[in-house]
């Protein structure tokens, strides 16, 4: 069944194209396209409506419904999958360079810096890093190269560095170093939008926000969860409301700031954007504190 309908799919697009090839004139060419496309896609109508029908009055016997093919669900198992119970990766996050932020040994203090010259939208940007980061501190380059730089932060306690890097006055790159042995992984940024461009955006409060990491499974994947999860205080205040999400789908890792609302009582919930949307693309990683050249 499913074979002769990718047939009858395949011969009706091939008659379509051919049908509408034939004409020279580019305007009647692609009127006469619109209208053959307009009548495949009501016939496909009609025959979906004919199956739920039938599919009706069959009741409990109608056949089930069919799965559609998508990438996620046509996607190859990754072979690096980890599990977060399994021995061996409990063992490796306890000796890992993360090890002293999850035992509760040392804060996360964050430096943010950017590259020498940057644009009002890179400075927006660090802008809403800074806010998103509590006890994070902006720092002026000032040409200074970053062999230089990451051992005056590492003197001064700073836990992680973040890099901003721009591209025609977009912000397109973040360096992320977790000192004071690493690791160094950088980001390629994209779909970048700024919060007061969303409508009905809201204010960032002061409260230490939820960290939301998702979707992390890969040995790499988890070691780039942890290094997020240690830019952020250790206690969460969820009166606050804040919640700092780090969704990674299809190798792109999507960010999201939000602040919920609760009206009725709890029994209605909303949520207000607080800053920036934008998503990052893992490029490279390192288990030790070098620099990048591009961003020197």
């Amino acid at each position: 069944l499913d074979m002769a309908r990718t047939l009858t799919a395949s011969r009706a697009l091939q008659r379509l194209r051919s049908s509408s090839s034939a004409v020279k004139n580019k305007l009647r060419r692609q009127t006469l396209y619109q209208k053959e496309k307009l009548n495949r896609n009501k016939e496909k109508k009609e025959r979906k409506k004919k199956r739920n029908e039938e599919a009706k009055k069959m009741g409990d016997q109608a056949p089930p419904k069919e799965v559609p093919k998508t990438l996620e669900n046509t996607r190859v198992a990754e072979e690096t999958t980890v599990d977060p119970e399994d021995l061996e990766t409990l063992q490796d996050e306890k000796t890992d360079e993360m090890a002293s932020y999850f035992d509760r040994l040392t804060a996360p203090k964050v430096l943010i810096i950017s590259i020498t010259k940057t644009s009002l939208k890179t400075n927006i940007f660090i802008r809403e890093l800074s806010l998103c980061i509590p006890n994070s501190e902006v720092r002026l380059r000032r040409n200074v190269p970053l062999k230089k730089l990451i051992p005056e932060a590492m003197k001064r306690s700073f836990t992680d560095v973040l890099v901003v890097n721009e591209d025609r006055k977009q912000p397109n790159g973040l360096l992320h170093i977790h000192l004071p042995n690493g690791p160094t992984a950088h980001f390629k940024l994209t779909n970048f939008r700024r919060g007061y461009d969303i409508k009905g955006h809201g204010r960032v409060t002061s409260h230490q926000p939820e960290v939301v990491l998702n979707n992390f499974c890969t040995r790499v994947g988890h070691t780039v969860a942890r290094m997020f999860a240690a830019l952020f205080p250790h206690d969460p205040q969820f009166q606050g409301r804040r919640v700092v999400t780090f969704h990674n789908q299809r190798d792109f890792i999507f960010f999201r700031h939000h602040r919920f609302n609760y009206f009725n009582n709890g029994c209605v919930c909303s949520w207000t954007v607080c800053g920036d949307v934008y998503s990052a693309s893992f490029g490279t990683s390192d288990n030790h504190t070098h620099t990048h050249k591009q961003l020197n």
